[in-house]
């Protein structure tokens, strides 16, 4: 396998590649179409991660094909109970981890995070937080693996499980 991981850039045509590859995955693994509830961010993935410096997606790609994606931002979540402990300045926000699942098992997830978390430090983030569902059946033991930690574990619809990782 010969993968390149790097930023999206500010061009159109790969925009909508990596919309399409979200999109597909998105269904492939919950079963529901774009939800603009759900998916605002990724119906315009350029206010959300290309123009803000704060912020990037990346993707992992084979050629000309997209086989993974990965995003980061600033928290921009309300939860009551990280309303003092989670800030915009101080703490990043993953989003949008997918990996085809003809690419899985080969590390890519896992440097997809290493290239968020090096983004996340120079830009001068202290911790990055993230959320899963106990129904998908790898994301807590991987994020176990990457040095997450679980915050708050929900009994809500969706089995949410809150983590956090502290950067040096």
């Amino acid at each position: 396998m010969d993968i390149v991981i790097r930023k999206i850039n500010d061009d159109v045509d790969e925009i909508d590649l990596v919309k399409d590859f979200l999109f597909d995955q998105i269904k492939k693994e919950y079963d529901i179409g774009p939800t603009p509830k759900f998916h605002y961010d990724i119906l315009d993935l350029e206010k959300y991660y290309i123009i803000p410096n704060d912020s990037a997606f990346f993707i992992a790609v084979e050629g000309n094909n997209i086989v993974a994606t990965a995003a980061i931002r600033p928290y921009d979540k309300d939860f009551e109970f990280f309303r003092d402990i989670y800030s915009k300045e101080d703490t990043a926000s993953i989003w949008r981890l997918m990996v085809d699942k003809d690419y899985r098992r080969h590390g890519l997830a896992r440097n997809l995070v290493k290239e968020m978390e090096d983004f996340a430090e120079n830009v001068g983030y202290d911790k990055v937080y993230l959320h899963t569902h106990r129904y998908l059946e790898a994301g807590l033991p991987f994020w176990k693996s990457v040095g997450y930690e679980i915050t708050i574990e929900e009994d809500d619809y969706d089995e949410t499980t809150h983590m956090v990782k502290y950067l040096d």
